[in-house]
């Protein structure tokens, strides 16, 4: 009785201590409100009454959140004999500094004449339709590929390239550039050049007549209407090396990193050496599933909507927060480091082509931040929340 008697008085001891120490933080009316020089320098520092439970964002403090949706396909194209191209770059779509965009559509026989960028490398993901890209690098090696549905390609900032509809099918695809201010109606164009550069010079750099440039268009064709090419009279010269500007994205098993909810199909320079500043590929997500909270670690990240209805939110610390639905043609920009979801809201699979303008992928899931953390440590983090509601997240 004596031992019982004992453990009972300490019990009331403990708990008049607890509810003591209760009534002491309780009995403070306001959290402590630090001044200048609170919390002492150097080795002299010093704890400090409780201040508030939560943080406190002050608008000014923060940046507004710009808005991180843009209609691509609801812009006027730039239309042209042989199709025509529509763009988001950073001037339209003020969010999207690292990457801008682009839809090009190609009629039977037509082709994006040969041209160069200055400023910026293009990765392409074939939509529909097959074309022949031709590409030159400074070592004067040269490499032609036929591009099917599905296909990407990559070439490198500065190199010359074009683009070419095989059979009577039209092309279009979309473009991501590395550069977010690179306009795609802005390149340097070989008609354009040929058109303002004095007709001796030309006849001197080629070996002919100066008259024989009389007869070259008077300005940039930009995307020519032309011939069919059919498909048996597509030549083919790929580089016999792996570093190849085509990379089959969809029949490629090295691309293949699938989640629960979907699939995603990702070409980084691990599987495709070439593409050094740019990562992409095509992720679809199923009705009600979704790609949980994560954030890019190395990279802006851009989304081009091909089908179905998807929803996006975005955490750019601060406090500060966006929800946005997109829908074909859309576009997304999520800012390197900013935290962010992707769900299926529709009744039709979600399709999703990505890119981000760093060769390497990098990314880190919240529920994996979660998983790997102490549970007392989230106890702390998460302070109200039950253990058992910790233990859950644990096992997510």
């Amino acid at each position: 009785m004596d031992s019982i008697s004992r453990r009972q008085m300490l019990a009331v001891t403990a708990a008049g201590a607890l509810l003591t120490t209760t009534t002491v933080v309780n009995a403070q009316s306001e959290p402590f409100q630090s001044k200048p020089g609170d919390g002492g320098f150097g080795r002299q520092a010093a704890e400090l009454p409780s201040g508030e439970k939560v943080a406190y964002h002050n608008p000014k403090d923060v940046a507004d959140f710009p808005d991180f949706r843009f209609s691509l396909d609801g812009t006027r194209p730039m239309v042209r004999s042989g199709g025509w191209a529509k763009e988001a770059t950073v001037h339209q779509f003020p969010i999207s500094k690292g990457i801008a965009g682009v839809h090009m559509f190609l009629d039977p026989g037509a082709s994006r004449e040969l041209h160069w960028h200055a400023i910026a490398a293009e990765w392409a993901y074939v939509i529909d339709g097959r074309c022949q890209t031709v590409v030159l690098d400074p070592s004067g090696a040269s490499e032609i590929n036929n591009i099917e549905t599905g296909d990407l390609w990559f070439f490198p900032k500065g190199h010359g390239h074009s683009i070419q509809t095989i059979g009577d099918k039209p092309c279009h695809f979309v473009l991501a550039f590395d550069n977010g201010a690179f306009s795609e109606h802005g390149t340097f164009s070989i008609t354009d050049w040929i058109n303002v550069t004095p007709k001796d010079l030309l006849a001197l750099d080629f070996g002919v007549p100066k008259d024989v440039f009389d007869a070259f268009p008077k300005g940039e064709v930009y995307i020519q209407a032309g011939a069919v090419l059919p498909a048996s009279e597509a030549l083919e010269a790929p580089w016999p090396k792996e570093s190849t500007h085509k990379f089959s994205l969809l029949h490629d098993n090295r691309a293949v990193r699938d989640f629960d909810g979907g699939t995603f199909r990702l070409a980084t320079v691990d599987e495709w050496p070439i593409s050094k500043s740019m990562s992409g590929g095509v992720m679809i997500i199923k009705p009600g599933a979704m790609r949980n909270l994560h954030w890019n670690v190395n990279a802006n990240e851009w989304h081009y909507y091909l089908r179905g209805k998807g929803q996006v939110a975005l955490f750019g610390s601060g406090g500060r927060s966006k929800l946005a639905e997109f829908k074909p043609g859309d576009v997304a920009y999520i800012p390197q480091g900013f935290g962010h979801a992707i769900k299926n809201v529709g009744d039709e699979d979600l399709e999703i082509v990505q890119t981000w303008d760093n060769g390497k992928f990098e990314e880190i899931d919240l529920t994996k931040w979660v998983q790997s953390s102490p549970r007392y440590l989230l106890a702390n983090n998460f302070a109200g929340a039950p253990e058992a509601t910790i233990a859950r997240l644990k096992q997510a």
